[in-house]
């Protein structure tokens, strides 16, 4: 177990520099860590703006027109079962190593829980609903944009924290193809140390639980206002005492 004087060590390593385990250069404060905070985020970001702009758009498609279903779940599949280490190899081999490596890593890391995710909501759109939308004239393009994607907003936000929590975290390998994010003092301990690998630690999960919060509330907000009204009538209400208990009530006193 981790004990409270290793994890103030550790959040000290964030805010103060130090000497390195190695001597001779100044490792950790938040100058260092901002920076790393700072390269972290932006491989990360781009890897799911990429990734949400590829997926969505095929798994809504896909979705669609009822086809596609094993296309969806070998990606997904393939996704799970391919060790992020040797794709970074792989890409190492043909791409070198630097930032275009990593990211082709991160969006592929990415696109199945999104697409995946994307295709199941749309299929789990009320049939009638489709037809009905069909009935007032709209096409199929504005079906699939004004009425699925809607409708499958849940499952959809829901690939898309799952990926991103995934990007965040598997974005600490980074510093293997020569990139450095918060995985460099993890990664590198024989200078940065146990504190540094701890406090590194600390800061990917923050970030990781803070991205996952933040996405939770934007797909409250692009929740339709009817789809929010639909979803507290069919979820278990407040107890609310009837009239008649109020009357009692008020014959009683």
């Amino acid at each position: 177990m981790i004990r409270m004087a290793q994890f103030g060590d550790a959040v000290k390593f964030l805010f103060e520099e130090r000497e390195s385990v190695s001597g001779g250069v100044q490792v950790g404060g938040l100058g260092e860590v901002a920076d790393l905070t700072l390269t972290h985020m932006e491989l990360s970001v781009l890897a799911m703006l990429i990734a949400c702009a590829l997926a969505v758009p095929l798994g809504l498609f896909l979705g669609h027109i009822g086809r596609g279903e094993f296309l969806a779940v070998s990606i997904s599949n393939v996704g799970r079962a391919v060790p992020t280490l040797a794709l970074i190899a792989f890409f190492i081999a043909y791409l070198g190593v630097g930032f275009t490596n990593v990211l082709v890593v991160l969006v592929l890391l990415a696109i199945p829980p999104i697409l995946t995710n994307t295709y199941v909501g749309v299929r789990q759109v009320d049939p009638e609903i489709v037809d009905a939308s069909r009935g007032v004239g709209l096409s199929e393009p504005q079906i699939a944009r004004r009425v699925e994607l809607p409708l499958a907003l849940a499952p959809i936000f829901g690939g898309i924290r799952i990926s991103s929590v995934n990007v965040i975290a598997t974005a600490i390998i980074a510093p293997l193809a020569s990139v450095n994010t918060l995985g460099t003092p993890i990664i590198n301990g024989n200078v940065y140390g146990d504190a540094g690998r701890l406090g590194a630690s600390i800061a990917v999960a923050l970030i990781a639980i803070s991205v996952d919060a933040g996405l939770a509330g934007l797909q409250r907000a692009a929740t339709p206002k009817g789809l929010k009204l639909a979803d507290e009538q069919r979820s278990p209400s407040r107890w609310r005492p009837s009239k008649l208990f109020l009357r009692r009530r008020e014959q009683a006193t």
